[in-house]
This record gives C-alpha cells, structure tokens and sequence, in this order.
C-alpha cells in the first residue's frame, strides 16, 4: 500500500497574521508599533499602522502555511 502524506493543512497562525488579496498577493502588517512608541513620531507610527505586501524573499514560506489561499 503507498504511503499517504496526508491532507495539507492550514497553519492557524499564519493565516491570522496574512490576508490574500483577490488577485493573490499577499498582505501583512508592518512590525514596530506594539511598544517604544513614545520616541516615534506622528507619521511615522501612523505609517506602521498601514499593511503591505510580504517581501519576495519570504512568499514561499507564507504559501506553503496556507496552501488553500
């Protein structure tokens, strides 16, 4: 009998923290404004609460954790 790998599964955490757009890129939020946000200034914080697109370097790790996106 083959071996069966199994059902691909999606990786909760990930798909928490990854939006996939309707043409498939896919969306994060910037890091950098949990905490030490008193010495940034206005725009700055303000532009960390913006998402934007995971870099290249790291698309195929984020695809193989949400193999249905």
């Amino acid at each position: 009998m083959p071996r069966v790998s199994g059902k691909a599964k999606t990786r909760k955490a990930v798909a928490k923290r990854f939006k996939v757009t309707g043409t498939g890129k896919i969306l994060r939020r910037k890091q950098g404004k949990r905490h030490l946000a008193q010495c940034k200034n206005r725009k700055r914080k303000r532009n960390l609460g913006k998402v934007t697109l995971v870099s290249a370097a790291d698309l195929r790790n984020v695809r193989e954790n949400l193999p249905f996106a």
